[in-house]
């Protein structure tokens, strides 16, 4: 008889924030799921050298509570990881959802990411108020101010060292990463919001046309924050996509 325990989830977040990012997205989900630290976040030791997407995927590898394959989600640096963990460990991922991902950047959005990572270096609070000011602009927002309050405190409690390194991996990850997208085998989402101005729709468009078995959304109104900004819709997407191809596995 095959067992009726669905896979887990597990999910990923971006450069400078943590697990707790999930928290509004993970009571809507139908499937248990783990939200863990990336390398030099949260409760994990903080970064101390140069790191590759090789590297963060490796780590967070050795921490999947299941040798069983997840579902395994990323949002932004964190999909970037799952994308990296989905082509070289394919038999621990059932399948790849990509939230706000960067995808094979142009020149131009190139430069605009690194003139980010060079102004954490040398204003780091300047750099989170950019981020939130991105994220949730003011009087547009719909977001609650308490939870970007606490998302303010989790970017501005990072240590600096750590964060450069991790930013960096999320400024050239893509990089890192293109060449491999048409060898990964999961069924993958691509999904980010119609508004995001850094993991643009084009970006997701990108991802989608590169991975074999993969579909597109796009989330009407929403900006780069999609998992705090409407974890209804991206719960939706999340769970209609996991019942197809649960379905298909049946």
């Amino acid at each position: 008889m095959k067992s009726t325990k669905r896979p887990q989830v597990l999910l990923l977040h971006g450069v400078g924030l943590d697990r707790t990012m999930w928290d509004p997205l993970r009571e809507l989900l139908v499937h248990d799921s783990n939200a863990i630290d990336l390398p030099g976040h949260g409760a994990q030791p903080p970064l101390r050298s140069a790191q590759g997407l090789k590297s963060l995927a490796e780590d967070v590898l050795e921490r999947f509570e299941t040798v069983e394959p997840v579902h395994l989600v990323g949002f932004s640096l964190g999909a970037l990881i799952a994308q990296h963990i989905a082509r070289f460990a394919p038999e621990r991922v059932l399948t790849l959802s990509a939230i706000n991902s960067v995808c094979q950047r142009t020149e131009e959005e190139a430069a605009s990411v690194e003139q980010r990572l060079a102004t954490a270096g040398v204003n780091f609070a300047q750099g989170v108020d950019r981020a939130i000011e991105r994220w949730f602009p003011a009087g547009e927002t719909q977001v609650d101010q308490q939870i970007i309050k606490g998302i303010r405190t989790t970017m501005s409690g990072n240590d600096l060292e750590s964060y450069l390194h991790a930013y960096a991996v999320f400024a050239h990850g893509d990089r890192e990463i293109s060449g491999e997208l048409a060898q990964i085998k999961a069924p993958t989402l691509a999904i980010t919001g119609e508004q995001d101005p850094g993991s643009t729709p084009q970006m997701s468009r990108r991802l989608a046309d590169a991975v074999p078995n993969s579909r597109l959304r796009i989330i009407e109104g929403a900006r780069h924050m999609l998992p705090v900004e409407n974890p209804a819709a991206l719960a939706f997407e999340l769970n209609s996509f996991f019942s197809d191809i649960e379905g298909e596995h049946a």
